[in-house]
């Protein structure tokens, strides 16, 4: 684990190590952005989404929160919408989760307090939507990582509702959302489903049970940004 001094002597090597790349890679960087789609994921400090996608700086627009929640009056990841869809013209959203998430883990088991508690409020929602199927699996970190995959549902349909979505399908904007979930055990993401938000959400499969006790590696992986600009 770094200490603060590390990070700082970190980061002056980097740039040096970056300038020495390309000379004007700074300046390139004040030009502006051009996200080419928006990344709504948990705070966990094991997923970096830039990392785990390789994308460079200034094709992922992030926002991120304790288990990827989508609330229709949470201002922050409102405004976070608006900038991309609106001023970026982004054509994808991505809602990630991942297994083994503390956010999850602490909602399913009731033991989060004050700040944690009111948020996760959602996850518990999700969690008595799907009692019976979630109450059936007999292993905790099992039932915790469905209960995961199934959050990134409920949130991909919340999100599907927004006013900043709808005023975008309304207006004949392209926009696709997309529900991932990531394998901290193996590094990879698994694409659960997509949606377009001007069809109706009902009809929303649900997400393939793909937990299981050993990561596989056979399960075929989401793709990336690069990709999802060539779609």
């Amino acid at each position: 684990m770094k200490t603060i001094r590390e990070l700082m002597l970190s980061n002056k090597a980097w740039s040096a190590e970056m300038r020495e790349r390309k000379k004007d890679y700074f300046a390139q960087q004040t030009v502006g952005q051009n996200p080419e789609i928006m990344w709504i994921g948990g705070s966990d400090s094991r997923v970096a989404p830039h990392q785990i996608t390789q994308t460079r700086p200034g094709e992922l627009f992030i926002h991120r929160n304790l288990a990827n929640l989508v609330y229709q009056d949470d201002e922050n990841l409102l405004a976070d919408l608006q900038h991309a869809v609106e001023d970026f013209r982004i054509e994808h959203i991505v809602v990630c989760g991942h297994y083994g998430c503390s956010g999850i883990g602490a909602a399913m088991r009731g033991d989060a307090t004050g700040h944690m508690k009111s948020w996760l409020r959602s996850v518990r929602e999700v969690y008595e939507t799907y009692r019976s199927e979630l109450d059936a699996v007999e292993d905790p970190l099992s039932r915790q990582n469905r209960l995961a995959e199934l959050n990134v549902r409920e949130q991909l349909l919340r999100l599907s509702e927004l006013d900043v979505v709808r005023a975008a399908v309304g207006r004949g904007q392209e926009l696709a959302l997309h529900g991932w979930i990531y394998d901290v055990r193996n590094g990879r993401l698994a694409q659960l489903f997509e949606l377009e938000p001007g069809n109706p959400t009902p009809d929303l499969p649900m997400p393939p049970k793909i937990i299981s006790e050993t990561p596989k590696e056979n399960h075929e992986p989401a793709v990336f940004a690069s990709e999802l600009k060539d779609a």
